[in-house]
Order: C-alpha cells, then sequence, then structure tokens
C-alpha cells in the first residue's frame, strides 16, 4: 500500500463512528477503532476481514517514514512512539509495537482544540492547581483516562491567566499551545531531546517558571523532577497508578531503601496536589472523568513523611478534605449519581469501596423514596410463637 491509500483507510476510521478516540490495527483482526470506550470493527471497501502481517508492516513502515532513532526503538526494544498528521482530519500520537513476530499500531487521536477546566468540567480545585507558585502536580491514571488532555487544560489555564515562560517535554507533542499569555516551547522527545532526564536538565537552565513532563518513568526523572520543584518551579506531570495515594508510594518506590527517609521529607515540602483520573461510562453514550483528588495540607504532609497507617490514610484525609478541594474516588462516584450522569450499577463497578458507595446510594435513593432493596414480600411469622409454647 502507498501512503495515499494508508491515509484514506486513516480517514475511513476516523469518520466510521462518533467520538472516535483510538485507532487499532492488529493481525488476524479488521480495522477497528474504539469509540465511546468500545473496539469496533470498520466497514471499509472493499471489505478487510483479517489483517496479514504484510499489510500491518507496511502501515507501521509508512508511519515511521524511515526515521532511525523508531527503527531503532522498535527493533532493539519491541516499540516506539511517533505523531503523525492526517492532513484535514486529526493529529495522532502512535505506539507501534511487535505482537508474536509480528508489528501492531495503536493510534491516539488527539484534539485540535486546547480544551479548558470549564470544557471538561473539571472540580473546581484544579483552578487552585494553576495558582501554584512551585511545587509538584501529578495526574495519575492507567493509559488513555485523558490525563494528557487533563494536563492540557491546567496549561491553558495558566497561558489564559499568568505572563510565564512554560517549557513542555513530550513524547510526542500533544496539544499545540498558543501563545496567549504564557510563552511556550514545546519540545519532543527524540526531536528535541534524547531522554526525559536530559529534557529536564536542559529546562532548568532554560528559565522557565512552569514544566510539564510527558511522564516520570525513571527514578533519574524523579530525582529532577522534585529538584526543580524546591527551586521555585511548577512541574506538572503524569504517573501510572490506580489512585493519589499510591502515587505517593510508587514515587517513594523508585528511590532506595537508605534513601526513603529524605525523599518523604522532600515530596511532603513539595508535592501540591496529586490528581487520579478513571473513565466512566456515561448515562445516554459517552464517558464521564472521575476524579480522586489529593491535596497539601498539614495533615497529609504528616502522612506523606510518616507514611501510611491506621486511621491516618490518604483516602481518609481525601474523605475529610472536601473543604480544601480534596475527594476520594468514591465521593466523586456518589456526586456523579446523584447529578443521573451514571448508574448504580456503574457506580458500584468502578468504586474503590464497593460498601462505601452503596452506602451512600442507599442514602440518595433513602432521600428519593425509591426502594433501595429487591428483597420483598417480608412478614412476621405470628403463629411461630404459639407453637413454641404448645411444644
Amino acid at each position: 500500500m502507498r501512503r495515499a491509500e494508508i491515509n484514506g483507510l486513516l480517514a475511513e476510521m476516523v469518520d466510521s463512528y462518533a467520538n472516535v478516540s483510538d485507532l487499532n490495527i492488529t493481525v488476524d483482526r479488521p480495522l477497528q477503532v474504539e469509540a465511546a470506550g468500545e473496539l469496533l470493527p470498520v466497514p471499509t471497501t472493499p471489505v478487510i476481514e483479517n489483517l496479514t502481517p504484510f499489510q500491518t508492516e507496511v502501515v507501521a513502515l509508512n508511519l515511521i517514514d524511515g526515521q532511525r532513532r523508531l527503527i531503532q526503538a522498535l527493533l532493539e526494544q519491541g516499540s516506539c512512539d511517533c505523531p503523525y498528521y492526517l492532513k484535514g482530519k486529526a493529529r495522532f500520537r502512535i505506539n507501534i509495537f511487535s505482537h508474536q513476530g509480528n508489528y501492531s499500531i495503536v493510534m491516539r487521536k488527539l484534539e485540535a482544540k486546547v480544551p479548558s477546566v470549564e470544557d471538561l468540567k473539571l472540580p473546581e480545585a484544579f483552578k487552585k492547581m494553576t495558582h501554584e507558585k512551585n511545587g509538584l502536580v501529578l495526574v495519575t491514571g492507567p493509559a488513555g483516562v485523558g490525563k494528557s488532555t487533563t494536563l492540557a487544560a491546567l496549561l491553558r489555564e495558566i497561558n489564559e491567566t499568568k505572563s510565564v515562560h512554560v517549557v513542555t517535554l513530550e513524547d510526542p507533542v500533544e496539544f499545540i499551545h498558543g501563545s496567549i499569555k504564557a510563552t511556550f516551547n514545546q519540545r519532543e522527545l527524540g526531536t528535541d531531546f534524547d531522554t526525559f532526564a536530559n529534557g529536564l536538565r536542559a529546562a532548568l537552565r532554560q528559565a522557565p517558571k512552569v514544566i510539564l513532563i510527558g511522564e516520570i518513568r525513571d527514578r533519574e526523572t524523579a530525582e529532577l523532577a522534585v529538584r526543580a520543584s524546591e527551586t521555585g518551579h511548577l512541574v506538572l506531570s503524569t504517573l501510572h497508578t490506580v489512585n493519589a495515594g499510591q502515587a505517593i508510594n510508587r514515587l517513594v518506590g523508585m528511590f532506595d531503601k537508605e534513601d526513603e527517609k529524605q525523599i518523604r521529607a522532600r515530596l511532603a515540602d513539595t508535592v501540591r496536589w496529586v490528581v487520579g483520573q478513571r473513565l466512566l461510562p456515561k448515562v445516554g453514550g459517552g464517558r464521564l472523568a472521575i476524579h480522586d483528588i489529593l491535596g497539601n495540607n498539614i495533615r497529609t504532609r504528616e502522612v506523606i513523611l510518616l507514611g501510611e497507617s491506621e486511621g491516618k490514610t490518604f483516602y481518609e484525609m481525601q474523605e475529610s478534605g472536601e473543604p480544601f478541594g480534596m475527594q476520594t474516588f468514591d465521593q466523586g462516584i456518589i456526586r456523579a449519581y446523584t447529578t443521573g450522569l451514571i448508574t448504580a450499577e456503574t457506580a458500584e463497578l468502578y468504586a474503590s469501596s464497593k460498601s462505601a458507595v452503596l452506602k451512600g446510594i442507599d442514602k440518595i435513593k433513602q432521600a428519593r423514596g425509591e426502594k433501595t432493596t429487591d428483597i420483598e414480600g417480608l412478614a412476621l411469622d405470628t403463629g411461630y410463637a404459639k407453637t413454641v409454647k404448645r411444644r
């Protein structure tokens, strides 16, 4: 296949359904897209029932476009990341990877417009994050939940309100930020710098007030990120953890055991906010972002410094920290159920603590006058006592 044919197929995939977020090209499967969280086959003319290894390899090579760094990474590491622009349609963040000797491709569709905090309907705490002068702000969650989109909204808020220099280190650059009040320099891994650690070292000499690190992947990057936040920079980044509390433990775990006390003290001083994010299916279609928000106050600093213990956990700090903008996933889920955005079944399925969410749902149902149980027909057996007395 030629480049023009491949672009035609990609265009068909983008237009095949509403709310397409990912394109999936896998051997022995048809062309597929993820739309509203569901993987769906793409009807094509002529019909492609099952892709061959040759077809996926040709697509991969066309997307790589002869870049030696990407070819080397694919051969040596088994995968590579690169951007791709489909003229008039979309920009993509691509991961090409080896699968049982064949190549598979997943293309994440990037939005052309940088979303705002209001567009994403983010909690009020996100506005507070952009007012921080320094420190570390982390957005956590598994792949594909929109961490980069949330960070883009934070950067847009900074762009609209502050005259500062912002340096981003990304793999690849996802959202293009035009300068409004802030001045942006967006750098891409492999093109503008070789590793996040080296890019971050260079960024510290480029006089930024705000630094975005696409992902903290290793100890060296974590050390430099903490150091940057200690020296007056506001550092935004992502981690792959399930919730906000685990993000702290993950950062601590990147360092040697003998350094644990020191890194805990540094994190207690520098971490400003940690946000966990999950996407839940909405009533009527689409997906809804629910957030787990941990802020920094005297109590959370103590837990970061000394570690979690009975009666002093991140979950409990968040649960009682609502007046300060904090919340647990479960509180966010219950709030979404209250407003009718998700079903009770979805709330229970995605809960961190099922008992807490079920208790919250029962309270809401009672307030609405709805049934809280499916058990019916219970009655007092008045004859049982008489039977016992006769015996």
